[in-house]
């Protein structure tokens, strides 16, 4: 082989080492964002009707909590 073709072989790796390390960096990247969402609840009569029993039994079973 001639000089002229071993530097244009050297060459071709090169910038085929350099493509490789190119494209290998550009790794894609899937970010996910979700918004907060609000929600509006509204408690149900029956849960404070349950609070406030177990809250009367509390005070029944300890009468000098308070």
């Amino acid at each position: 082989m001639t000089r002229h073709h071993t530097r244009t072989r050297t060459r071709l790796a090169l910038l085929g080492l350099v493509a490789a390390v190119g494209l290998g960096a550009c790794t894609p990247t899937v970010r996910l964002q979700v918004d907060p969402i609000q929600i509006y609840a509204k408690l149900d009569a029956d849960v404070r009707v349950r609070l406030d029993k177990e809250l009367q039994d509390l005070l029944i079973e300890n009468p000098n909590l308070f």
